[in-house]
């Protein structure tokens, strides 16, 4: 059987990485692990498509009318003065004409009906007066309307042979309705990354008990199945690892046997109490990264057989924002889909920062206001602790600052990144 990853798919020499590198890193040794199903086009909504989707047709099949009104040949119509033209059939949507269209006539036409040949022009109905002489329909059409006026032409959405969608996207209901019109019924998609998370220490209990003094409850729990959801794959939450070595390697080996990824949160440094990083030394194969940006520096990946493993920080703000930066990416990845670069908005600064360590790059919680002209700036929280989660809740995206920068000045442009772009959204 193929290993779905190489076993130095994580190696690295270098002891602490930059943002630039650890991402470059991920982005060549991750591939999609998810096999391939066919789901039925009305449920792949969020799932990650596998083949491309190649119009059998050209779409629309054929030439149609885009109003209800009357169709006739531009070659019979004067479009100075108008016409009067006699009605000579009628067209719904779903008929096809009973019979070759009379020269010099008109037909009723009506929103998505086959135009017949030689017919190429469209009036709108209530831009026309129809009249009955000798027992026939006459329509005067008026003046002014150029050569295909009101007409979709066949293959005008997509040609024959074209593709659709491109696998490896994030399908979306509108998606399913391109894939739909190509009279698809279902599609090739990638099954939905299994994702098991643990949070690790013994003073971390669940929401909901009773504190002791020196515990914590476990925020990063909830907040990672949320994150982890939004890149479409399914989470279980294990619960919390205790510092005990045997039992931390125990849990992590048998989640690795069942799940595509195995995320924890805390424990990643080499402290006498962090166990996670060396049972994943001995059960798989672990390069210890450390990262040159703020928040987040103390990370691990690895993995343990076939099973991909990231270890996040222990703080909630750190374990936000490399989740963001790092995992989310890789988790999209593995999950079928392609490697997602969230957009970078220029923006002026609304506040300043003296001094700033250079050599790591930092992702300051930001939020939207304008000036007094009116024109949108990024804002900075007065306060960075990894711990304040308000911040977070507050915050519409992260203010990217690069390793070179030694400070910030009111009006310098900075790099926003909304929330959005990494599919949190306020509503």
């Amino acid at each position: 059987m193929t290993r779905k990853l190489q076993d130095d798919c994580f190696l690295h020499d270098e002891d602490r990485l930059t943002h630039s590198e650890a991402l470059a890193i991920l982005r060549e040794r991750i591939a999609p692990v998810s096999a391939v199903t066919q789901v039925a086009v009305d449920e792949t909504a969020g799932r990650f498509l596998a083949e491309d989707v190649i119009a059998p047709r050209n779409i629309p099949a054929h030439t149609n009318s885009a109003v209800d009104g009357y169709a006739f040949a531009f070659a019979d119509y004067d479009s100075e003065a108008g016409s009067n033209l006699q009605i000579s059939a009628t067209v719904a949507a779903g008929h096809a004409a009973d019979a070759a269209i009379a020269p010099g006539t008109a037909i009723r036409i009506f929103t998505g009906a086959a135009v017949p040949e030689p017919l190429d022009t469209i009036v709108m109905q209530e831009d026309t007066v129809r009249e009955e002489k000798d027992g026939a329909g006459w329509v005067t059409i008026p003046g002014g309307l150029k050569p295909g006026a009101n007409r979709r032409l066949a293959g005008e959405d997509v040609r024959q042979g074209e593709a659709i969608l491109k696998a490896g996207c994030r399908l979306r209901p509108q998606d399913a309705a391109a894939a739909a019109s190509a009279g698809k019924a279902a599609l090739a998609c990638h099954e939905r990354l299994r994702v098991a998370v643990y949070s690790t220490g013994d003073e971390v209990i669940r929401p909901g008990e009773k504190l002791a003094p020196g515990q914590v409850y476990d925020a990063n729990g909830p907040m990672l199945r949320g994150l982890i959801e939004t890149t479409g794959a399914e989470c279980v939450d294990l619960g919390i690892l205790p510092d005990h070595r045997d039992a931390v390697s125990a849990s992590l080996q048998a989640a690795a046997d069942v799940y595509d990824v195995v995320i924890t949160s805390g424990g990643a440094s080499r402290g006498e109490e962090d166990h996670v990083v060396e049972a994943v030394d001995a059960l798989g194969h672990l390069h210890m990264w450390q990262i040159a940006i703020k928040p987040g520096r103390p990370m691990a990946f690895g993995q343990i057989g076939d099973s991909v493993f990231l270890g996040l920080p222990g703080n909630p703000v750190a374990v936000f924002v490399c989740f963001l930066l790092y995992v989310r990416p890789a988790l999209v990845r593995l999950g079928g889909g392609t490697w997602p670069e969230p957009a970078r908005y220029p923006l002026g600064a609304a506040f300043s920062v003296p001094k700033k360590k250079t050599g790591r790059r930092e992702f300051w919680r930001g939020f939207l206001t304008k000036n007094d002209d009116g024109l949108l700036m990024a804002g900075k929280f007065p306060r960075d602790g990894s711990g304040l989660i308000t911040g977070l809740c507050e915050a519409d995206g992260l203010i990217e600052i690069d390793e070179d920068a030694e400070h910030v000045r009111e009006g310098d442009m900075v790099a926003f990144i909304p929330f959005t772009e990494f599919g949190i959204r306020r509503s």
